[in-house]
C-alpha cells in the first residue's frame, strides 16, 4: 500500500512537471516571423543589398522556416514537387523534445547567417533571442535540441540554394553598358554600375522560363518631337517639374532604393533604405497580425509572398536587360532640360520593366488571395524610417500606388509602369496556379495610366 502511494506521488510530480513544462512553452506568432525579417532587412540595408538578391535571401530563409512546419504539421504541404527542383527535405532525427515553432524561427535566422554579407552578425540576434526564452523559464534542452532540428533543415535548404546558379554569376563577362542612342547608362550621383545583369540566368521557383511573361515591347527610343517616346519622355518631364505635394509624399514612401546616396557637401553618404521585397514583406507582417493568423499559415503567407518576388524580379530583370531602354533622367537631360534632377534618384539598372509595379503586383495578388481584395490597413513599415504611415482600401490599391510612386518620382515611363503591373499580376497567379493547385484564373486587369 505504501509503495503504491509512494508510486502515486512520483507520478503526480511528473505530471506536474511535464504540464510546467509545457507551459513554458513560448506562444509564437506572426510577430516573431517578422522580427526575423526586419533583421534581416536591417543586415540588407547595412549591406546595401540590391532588390533582386534581397528578394533570393528572403525566399530561402522563409523556406527553410515553412518546411519546419511542414514536417510538423499536417495541414501544411511541402513545397516539393511545386517549386522546381525542390528537394524532398529530410526530417531531422531528434531523440529529445523539441518546439517546432521555435525551430522554425532559428531555421529562418540559420539560413540568413550563411547567405547574407553580414550573416555573422544573427548570431548575437539569435543568442539574444534564445536568452530571452530562457529567462522566461523556456527549457534549455528543448532550445537546444530545436537548433539541431533547425541547423539540419537549413542546412538541406542551403544547399539547395547553392544549386539554383547565383553563384555562378561572378563568372560571367563584366556587364559594359552600350554606347548606342537610347541605351541605358549610368545615371548620377553615384554613377553605379547595374545591377544584377545576369539575375535571368538563376533557377525561378515556379517559372517555366525567365521570359515566361515577357512583356510587348517597349515604345520605341526616338528624338523625334511627335513620336511617342518622345511623348512619355515629355509626360515624365512636365509631372516632375510640376510635383504636387501629395504626388512628392507617394514617391518618397515607396522609393525603396538602398543605392540612395546624400550629398553632404564633403561626401557622398548612403542614405538608409529598404528593398522593395522588404517593404512587401513587411505589408504581409501587417495583414498577418491584423487577422490574428496562427503561426504556421503566417509562415507559409511570408514564403509564399517571397516566392513571388524571386519570380517577378526573375522575370523583371530579364526584360530590363533586353530591352535596356534609358532612363528619363538621362533622355531629359540630353534633349529637353540639361538641368533636370528627378525627385528620386535613379535605380542603376535599365528602365523597362518597372521593377516595383512587376514585384508589388505579384505580392497584391499573393495577398489578396489569403486576405481578400477589400482589406483595410495602414502600412506602418517605412515609419521606423521617419516616412509617415499610409492607409489603404485592398493590396491592390497599394501595388497601384507603388508603380505610379515611380512615375512620379521621376524614374519611369508610363509604359514600363503599365506593363510591369500586367507581368506582376501574371506572375504572383502563376505562383498561386503552382502552389496552390489552383485553377489559374482570369488576371486581374492591369490599371492603364
Amino acid at each position: 500500500m505504501v509503495k503504491r502511494f509512494l508510486f502515486f506521488i512520483l507520478l503526480v510530480q511528473v505530471l506536474v512537471g511535464c504540464k510546467k513544462e509545457a507551459q513554458k512553452q513560448p506562444e509564437f506568432s506572426s510577430i516573431q516571423i517578422s522580427q526575423v525579417l526586419a533583421k534581416m532587412t536591417d543586415l540588407m540595408v547595412n549591406d546595401v543589398t540590391n532588390p533582386p538578391l534581397a528578394s533570393r535571401f528572403f525566399a530561402y530563409a522563409c523556406l527553410a522556416g515553412y518546411e519546419v512546419v511542414v514536417q510538423n504539421d499536417s495541414t501544411a504541404k511541402s513545397m516539393h514537387g511545386l517549386l522546381n527542383r525542390y528537394p524532398n527535405i529530410q526530417k531531422p532525427q531528434i531523440n529529445k523534445a523539441y518546439y517546432y515553432q521555435l525551430s522554425a524561427l532559428l531555421a529562418m535566422m540559420e539560413t540568413a547567417k550563411k547567405m547574407q554579407p553580414s550573416g555573422a552578425l544573427f548570431e548575437k540576434y539569435e543568442q539574444r533571442f534564445l536568452d530571452s526564452l530562457k529567462q522566461k523559464g523556456f527549457s534549455e534542452e528543448v532550445m537546444q535540441a530545436s537548433l539541431v532540428y533547425a541547423q539540419d533543415v537549413s542546412k538541406q535548404i542551403l544547399a539547395y540554394a547553392k544549386a539554383d546558379k547565383y553563384n555562378r554569376i561572378s563568372n560571367y563577362p563584366r556587364y559594359t553598358p552600350s554606347q548606342k542612342e537610347g541605351d541605358w547608362y549610368p545615371t548620377p550621383p553615384g554613377f553605379f554600375a547595374p545591377v544584377e545583369p545576369y539575375f535571368n540566368t538563376v533557377r525561378s521557383f515556379t517559372l517555366d522560363t525567365c521570359a515566361q511573361f515577357k512583356p510587348e515591347a517597349p515604345v520605341a527610343f526616338s528624338k523625334d518631337k511627335n513620336s511617342e517616346f518622345f511623348k512619355l519622355l515629355q509626360a515624365s518631364y512636365e509631372e516632375g517639374v510640376n510635383l504636387p505635394k501629395e504626388h512628392q509624399e507617394i514617391a518618397a514612401f515607396w522609393d525603396c532604393n538602398p543605392f540612395a546616396l546624400q550629398d553632404n557637401g564633403h561626401l557622398m553618404v548612403g542614405l538608409k533604405k529598404i528593398s522593395p521585397g522588404a517593404h512587401w514583406l513587411g505589408i504581409t507582417g501587417i495583414a498577418c497580425k491584423q487577422e490574428n493568423v496562427d503561426f504556421a499559415k503566417a509562415m507559409k503567407i511570408h514564403t509564399m509572398v517571397a516566392v513571388s518576388l524571386m519570380d517577378g524580379f526573375i522575370s523583371c530583370w530579364d526584360e530590363k536587360f533586353r530591352s535596356n531602354r534609358i532612363r528619363p533622367e538621362t533622355a531629359i537631360r540630353q534633349y529637353i532640360n540639361p538641368d533636370y534632377k528627378p525627385l528620386l534618384q535613379t535605380p542603376p539598372f535599365p528602365e523597362y520593366l518597372s521593377g516595383h509595379s512587376t514585384i508589388s503586383s505579384a505580392s497584391a495578388v499573393i495577398l489578396t488571395h489569403y486576405f481578400g481584395d477589400n482589406f483595410k490597413y495602414q502600412d506602418t513599415v517605412e515609419v521606423r524610417f521617419g516616412l509617415p504611415a499610409r492607409s489603404f482600401s485592398s493590396f491592390q490599391q497599394a501595388a497601384i500606388e507603388a508603380g505610379i510612386s515611380r512615375f512620379y518620382g521621376g524614374i519611369h515611363y508610363m509604359d514600363a509602369i503599365n506593363n510591369g503591373r500586367k507581368q506582376g499580376l501574371e506572375v504572383g497567379e502563376w505562383v498561386l496556379t503552382k502552389v496552390e493547385e489552383k485553377a489559374k484564373p482570369a488576371i486581374v486587369a492591369a490599371k492603364q495610366y
